[in-house]
């Protein structure tokens, strides 16, 4: 795990909010000159702290009316059949997260699909017949109520971490 001091949650905090500002814009923001604050960034990149930078997208305005989170179960919890469903699923568009998880399923889907029919048609002829699924539950998302995907809560200080 990285140190973090209140200059780097900063950074990290604007960054979350716009990942494309200007890098003299982030140093105005967080107190530094922009030499500085490159070099903040470059270290927290280096050291996986900012996995990456990515643009959030309504998947509605793409034509992606339907969201479901999916509950799968699995006949076969061995390494391979694991793998095999993990490498399945990664091939697919529809599925735009996939959570290994415990309780009664092992494994918590995102699904985005066009409509009802389509989401139906990948349920159907897809996802059921991977190997080893035995069996899945759809929930449909209604409406969000909240979405800070782009967001990881920052604990005050870095001396809180530490305790």
């Amino acid at each position: 795990m990285t140190d973090l001091d209140a200059i780097d949650h900063r950074i990290i905090a604007e960054l979350q909010r716009d990942g494309r500002l200007p890098i003299v814009e982030l140093a105005d923001r967080v107190g530094l000159s922009a030499t500085p604050c490159l070099r903040r960034v470059r270290r927290l990149e280096a050291d996986g702290v900012i996995a990456r930078y990515a643009a959030l997208v309504d998947p509605r305005a793409l034509g992606l009316g339907v969201q479901a989170l999916v509950e799968i179960t699995l006949e076969d919890h061995s390494e391979a059949g694991v793998a095999a469903f993990e490498a399945a699923i990664r091939e697919r568009p529809e599925v735009v997260a996939c959570f290994a998880v415990t309780g009664e399923m092992d494994f918590l889907l995102l699904v985005q699909a066009a409509d009802l029919d389509a989401y139906s048609a990948f349920a159907l002829r897809t996802l059921l017949r991977i190997p080893g699924v035995k069996g899945s539950r759809s929930s449909f998302i209604m409406q969000t109520v909240k979405s800070d995907l782009a967001y990881a809560p920052l604990p005050a200080t870095s001396a809180r971490r530490r305790r």
